[in-house]
């Protein structure tokens, strides 16, 4: 890694986390936000696992073709890191790596977690972290960018239907 593009992951992971925020978050929502980013999978040609969920609370689920159980097992293990941590599993991960720190090491994320990209929170306005969206089957990085592309459209429609929320 170059000197210095550890922060500027970490300054761009956190300008994303700033700026998808959304006005609402109801079980309607995850539902739209769940097929549309299904969708953008689904045109990519993606085998992935897709799910959105709030602590003990599955929302949304896609299995596109090509995806394998082990996927599951690793979407259920970034969105607990997600969920527990409040950001991005992208952005622990990058934070860890910039601080020389192994997330095995520290004792208080065991092997139910992966700090590795592909969950990221699903933040309401005036509310905070409300769920987690989840890909997995790609590299972290496509995992994590899958994911914001769907947050990202889903806000863009959202405005657009619901202007002035």
């Amino acid at each position: 890694m170059a000197p210095g593009s550890a922060s500027l992951d970490i300054q761009a992971l956190e300008t994303e986390e700033r700026e998808l925020v959304l006005p609402r978050f109801s079980p309607e929502d995850a539902w739209a936000l769940g097929v549309l980013t299904q969708s953008i999978a689904a045109e990519a040609g993606h085998g992935v696992v897709l799910d959105i969920r709030r602590p003990n609370l599955l929302l949304f689920r896609a299995v596109l073709p090509g995806a394998t159980p082990d996927q599951q097992a690793w979407a259920d293990r970034k969105a607990a890191v997600t969920l527990r941590l409040e950001s991005s599993s992208a952005l622990v991960d990058a934070r860890l790596s910039a601080a020389g720190v192994d997330p095995a090491s520290i004792g208080w994320l065991d092997e139910h977690y992966a700090v590795t990209g592909g969950s990221f929170p699903i933040r309401v306005r005036d509310v905070g972290v409300v769920a987690a969206i989840t890909a997995s089957g790609l590299s972290s990085q496509e995992d994590h960018d899958l994911v914001v592309s769907g947050l990202r459209a889903h806000l863009n429609t959202n405005v657009e239907t619901h202007p002035g929320q």
